[in-house]
């Protein structure tokens, strides 16, 4: 598991842990208090010490969580998202490793309008650059499963928080527990090939397709209508609800896609 130390590794490496799976983490932070498996501290763009690590160390598949989470330049979304998913994927193809779960993102399609369902067909429309390396490492990824008949799944996470703190949210939450049962379905789901499915929990409010993850046995069971009551309206309601995306779309967003000197 990359990233392991991370907001959604957090959550996922005890999680994991709980259903069965043996984790080695991955990171570039030290070792966490209460993980006591193995742990390698390393930067998943450097291909040699991913190398390493699958040198070292026996294992069934890759959950890929490492990756700068906000807006950056367009060269540094790049190396956070596409350079490290490469070097994990041709370690996985020295090492006859097979299964690759993603932690992909809403912002792939994020500038797509608001509509009655969105789908995985719904063409890429990222919304920043961080999307854009999202969408370009699905396409790696894609590229892998042809090419070497990898497994390999995207989970394009919505709004990964302990509760829902917006409007949006109602729509777009992914609870802590639904994101262990999803990540769980994607790692053991019987052949997949290259799959994309949307990360929320099975909220009333909510406009994306569930049925690509629940065709890979990804079950949700919360619902973000149980804290409906706690979340207040505000004047940004209606903008982050025009597109997928949400404040990604909107123009505060918007930078040039190189940093000058």
């Amino acid at each position: 598991m990359t990233g392991a130390a991370g907001s959604i590794g957090q959550v996922a490496l005890p999680g994991l842990t709980d259903r069965g799976h043996t984790i080695v983490g991955l990171d570039r932070v030290p070792q966490p208090e209460g993980h006591d498996g193995a742990w390698y501290t390393l930067d998943c763009a450097d291909p040699d010490a991913v190398a390493a690590v699958f040198e070292e160390e026996a294992l069934d598949g890759v959950v890929h969580l490492a990756g700068h989470p906000g807006e950056a330049s367009l060269p540094d979304s790049l190396t956070s998202h596409v350079v490290t998913t490469a070097a994990l994927l041709d370690a996985m193809v020295e090492h006859d490793v097979t299964r690759f779960v993603y932690a992909g993102s809403n912002h792939a399609v994020g500038r797509t309008p608001r509509v009655d369902l969105l789908t995985v067909e719904t063409r890429p429309r990222p919304d920043t650059f961080y999307g854009v390396g999202k969408v370009a490492a699905e396409a790696v990824m894609s590229l892998y499963a042809d090419r070497y008949g990898l497994d390999v799944v995207s989970c394009r996470i919505g709004s990964f928080l302990p509760q829902p703190e917006s409007v949006r949210h109602l729509s777009t939450w992914l609870s802590h527990d639904d994101c262990v049962r999803m990540l769980d379905a994607a790692l053991t789901a019987p052949a997949p090939g290259y799959a994309v499915f949307y990360g929320i929990s099975a909220n009333t409010r909510g406009w994306w397709d569930l049925a690509p993850g629940r065709a890979l046995g990804y079950q949700p069971l919360d619902d973000a209508e149980d804290f409906a009551g706690r979340v207040a309206g505000s004047a940004a309601d209606r903008v982050e609800a025009a597109h997928v995306g949400g404040p990604f779309a909107t123009e505060a967003f918007h930078r040039p896609a190189l940093d000058r000197a």
